[in-house]
């Protein structure tokens, strides 16, 4: 027999049940209470796959974190992306090794690995680690076998086009070796040509506000481009690469990590959200923030700003979003629930 949603309550009070728990409710109550909350998702520029993913399960009830999980797994499968799990970039011995952390609103609860290696989706392990132990973090050799105990099967991640970068890398890298380059009889000085050659620091974040209005998000990546073997950036460090407060939003970056590390960018961002700054404004005082720490010359242009980008990807309690790099250029990926699209980040400096 149907009822409305007064005289359900009025029923309720009468009966003196009180308050009720909002899984207590019927689900056309359930319905009528999530609808008002906005599903959103932001992401970094390769996250449109990602966004469209986790709205996609949002909208069918799921968790946040589960969404977003679900999202940047896709990245994480794709050999074409060179900055995250299978396919992406080794380090400077030809070893793939990738760093993932996520982190959950509702319980404020986090759990990373890094350096871990034969293990394509690093996310899925991250979460493990928040949910099966005591720890937040799990490194190298203890992550792999972590993973593997929970029946994570080992692969190769290093396709035959990151293969490819690697070797060019290492060719070009040096004149003083013996690795080179195609050349023939008459080529002189060859190798010494690393700049030429991208050191990718690419990555991918997503954040996301479920139907219950619970903010949760993830980052992912295979780090930087040609790394000594070990080396962690910013990605699966709470507070660096991402963070979360269930009450105000959740930001993440992409690009140097090493910036994020001696700054904490992720959290200053959530907190300057919480002083009551917009998402892309707390972005942009984070950046300033890393370009006036930024005090080693060999960091910085001849006119004294940052010879690095960092991009920031953001959003509030309220559904608000936005993006903010130190340099122009850079996208992101935002999906209202309505569409996916691209938006370019708000910047400090314009090349």
């Amino acid at each position: 027999m149907s009822t409305t949603r007064r005289e359900f309550l009025k029923r309720a009070s009468a009966a003196g049940v009180g308050a009720l728990a909002v899984s207590a409710l019927p689900e056309s109550i359930i319905s009528q209470t999530q609808s008002a909350v906005k599903p959103v998702a932001i992401s970094s520029g390769n996250g449109i796959p990602a966004v469209t993913k986790a709205i996609e399960l949002i909208r069918s009830g799921s968790d946040a974190l589960d969404a977003v999980i679900a999202g940047v797994n896709i990245v994480e499968d794709d050999p074409n992306d060179t900055s995250v799990g299978y396919g992406g970039l080794p380090n400077e011995e030809g070893v793939v090794e990738l760093d993932a952390a996520v982190m959950h609103g509702p319980t404020h609860r986090a759990g990373a690995v890094a350096s871990i290696r034969n293990i394509k989706n690093p996310s899925k392990v991250a979460r493990l680690v928040m949910e099966r132990t005591d720890h937040v973090l799990i490194v190298g050799e203890g992550a792999l076998r972590f993973a593997r105990a929970h029946g994570f099967v080992e692969e190769n991640l290093l396709t035959d086009r990151a293969r490819q970068e690697w070797l060019k890398w290492k060719e070009n890298l040096s004149t003083k070796d013996d690795w080179l380059p195609p050349h023939t009889p008459d080529d002189k000085d060859i190798g010494a040509m690393f700049e030429p050659f991208f050191r990718n620091t690419g990555t991918i974040h997503c954040g996301a506000i479920d139907l219950k209005g619970n903010i949760s998000c993830v980052t992912t990546t295979s780090g930087l481009a040609y790394k000594i073997p070990g080396r962690v950036g910013d990605s699966p460090i709470i507070g660096a690469g991402l963070y979360c407060d269930n009450e105000v939003g959740s930001a993440g970056s992409t690009g140097r990590g090493e910036a994020n590390l001696i700054n904490c960018s992720s959290v200053m961002v959530v907190e300057f959200m919480r002083q009551g700054k917009s998402p892309e404004q707390a972005c942009l005082d984070v950046c300033k923030r890393i370009a006036e720490h930024n005090t080693m010359r060999r960091l910085k242009r001849d006119d004294g700003k940052p010879d690095f980008n960092v991009n920031f990807y953001a959003i509030n309690k309220k559904g608000e979003f936005g993006g903010a790099a130190i340099w122009h250029g850079p996208k992101f990926a935002f999906h209202d629930g309505t569409s996916a699209r691209l938006l370019d980040c708000a910047y400090l400096y314009k090349k």
